[in-house]
């Protein structure tokens, strides 16, 4: 079931086309990662999703029927650019934050001093909001987005500011937010990350959508049929072996002194064709296929190197 879907979107601001037909659908306890260059137009569909404008064409729905404005209740949004007062104290302005999602203050208050303890910052609980650091002003905004528990998360750039350490802190709460039952909208541009936590992607690119999909079936739709073999044997032997119905693309030695062969499948042949030619020249220690990462396959569509749009 899709907790969420938009349909066939269109956006216009003083002539300029924002989003064309643009859909989504976003299952339910699921991380979808709203993908783009800048400019593609996924701010202006996270806009019309939280009902700061509305779109000119189109459609939203949540939980199987029409989007409705008390459902924005309903949805926790760490927008990218971060809007804290500078001049309040972090625990003050956390608790006022928090009761305007209707938590009462007892409840906001004894919520909040648990989550400041797991992310190691209840010492920062009296000081003010200017001496912060970006990445604990984003801890705090975080905090306060999940704390009454919504049925739909939005992180925009949830990532921005923070170090290694604190960014795996972040993945770490996003996945056991999914797997509490949350369903969450990722938005970023980092592709390893995608990669890491997405189980679907939309693609947005000069305002259309370019791709949409579970990250599997994308990236087999894009994959090349190269092969990694490992072996123990003398290259050439393989090499002839091969007998010209396979490219060697590369040759290189690996940690433990064994032979890589990178090789692309001619068409018509199978990965087990590959690994049964191998085996009559030489000893295959491993094999594995060689999958585009979600960089790779971001740069293919967005310079329209691509196949066609998939869809689930």
């Amino acid at each position: 079931m899709n907790l969420f879907e938009a349909r066939h979107i269109n956006k216009t601001y003083d002539h300029h086309q924002a989003l064309t037909d643009v859909s989504v659908h976003v299952p339910e306890g699921s991380i979808y990662g709203l993908l783009g260059p800048n400019g593609a137009g996924k701010t202006t569909l996270i806009r019309i999703i939280n009902r700061i404008t509305g779109p000119d064409s189109g459609e939203l729905m949540f939980e199987g029927r029409k989007f409705r404005s008390e459902d924005v209740a309903r949805i926790g949004y760490l927008p990218e650019e971060r809007g804290l007062y500078r001049k309040m104290k972090v625990g003050e302005q956390a608790l006022y934050l928090t009761q305007l999602k209707g938590i009462n203050g007892k409840e906001a208050k004894k919520k909040l001093k648990l989550w400041f303890e797991k992310f190691d910052i209840d010492s920062w609980w009296d000081r003010k909001i200017e001496e912060l650091s970006k990445g604990m002003a984003q801890k705090i905004q975080f905090i306060v987005t999940i704390l009454h528990e919504p049925r739909l998360l939005i992180f925009d750039e949830p990532f921005s500011g923070f170090d290694p350490v604190n960014t795996n802190l972040l993945k770490k709460e996003i996945l056991s937010l999914r797997d509490n039952g949350a369903t969450i909208i990722f938005s970023t541009h980092d592709m390893a990350s995608v990669e890491e936590l997405c189980d679907h992607i939309t693609l947005i690119n000069k305002s259309k959508t370019v791709l949409e999909g579970s990250v599997p079936e994308i990236t087999a739709n894009y994959k090349e049929n190269i092969f990694d073999l490992e072996y123990e044997g003398e290259p050439s032997s393989l090499k002839n072996h091969l007998n010209g119905n396979y490219s060697l693309i590369s040759e290189d030695r690996s940690d433990y002194g064994h032979q890589i062969a990178r090789v692309k499948l001619s068409e018509g042949k199978s990965a087990n064709d590959l690994l049964r030619s191998a085996i009559e020249s030489v000893s295959v220690r491993t094999f594995k296929e060689i999958l585009p990462s979600m960089n790779e396959i971001f740069i293919k569509a967005v310079s329209h190197k691509s196949t066609p749009t998939s869809h689930e």
